[in-house]
């Protein structure tokens, strides 16, 4: 897939962890319902496997894999059907996912990380985790390198999107801030209201 295209087209990334595996899958549906184009599916998520698969089987290559650290991840997303990965660190999952055929968001943070993570391959790079500097970082990194697909991740709110955006963001990733609860069992009907107003904010 072009993964590169389809975080422009859709720049809001969700990212989706929690301890119920079901509330998990239900929390990934009702974000593409509200449309949410690409969602990561955290491997730290319960039965997160089983989870990538089920939203695949609905939703297709809108689905990835998030946390991928090891060539044991990369290999098992893949058979799971996710249609990219998202790591928080350069490493053997990064390497394992682009031999798979994984386009690969990998995670950096220095300059010397994100040179490495354009090296190896990496479709767009995770700026991770973004909270720590802000949209003033991000903006700094994309001086040096200008032809480089940033995408921040990490305590990014929805008053955070614009900023990001604007200050020459690919797409932002968002976790808790949009996702909250829901993907413990908690309620959907304001995730959906989360997921509308990162949208707006983007648009």
């Amino acid at each position: 897939m072009d993964l590169r295209g389809r975080l422009a087209e859709h720049p809001v990334l969700a990212i989706v962890r929690g301890d119920d595996a079901d509330a998990a899958l239900r929390t990934v549906l009702a974000l593409a319902e509200e449309g949410i184009g690409l969602v990561e599916v955290s491997l730290t998520t319960a039965g997160a496997f089983g989870v990538i698969e089920r939203a695949v089987a609905e939703l297709g290559e809108r689905v990835g894999a998030g946390t991928v650290l090891t060539r044991d991840d990369a290999v098992r997303a893949r058979d799971a059907g996710a249609a990219f990965a998202l790591t928080p660190a350069l490493g053997p999952g990064v390497d394992a996912a682009l031999e798979l055929g994984l386009p690969v968001v990998a995670g950096a943070f220095t300059p010397t990380e994100v040179l490495a993570a354009v090296r190896a391959g990496a479709a767009a790079v995770k700026v991770f985790p973004a909270s720590v500097h802000g949209p003033a970082y991000l903006r700094a990194l994309r001086d040096p390198f200008p032809g480089v697909d940033l995408v921040p991740v990490g305590g990014v709110g929805v008053g955070d999107v614009r900023p990001y955006l604007d200050a020459g963001a690919l797409a932002v990733g968002a976790g808790g801030p949009l996702v909250g609860d829901a993907a413990r069992g908690g309620d959907l009907a304001a995730l959906r209201e989360r997921a509308r107003a990162f949208l707006a904010a983007a648009g």
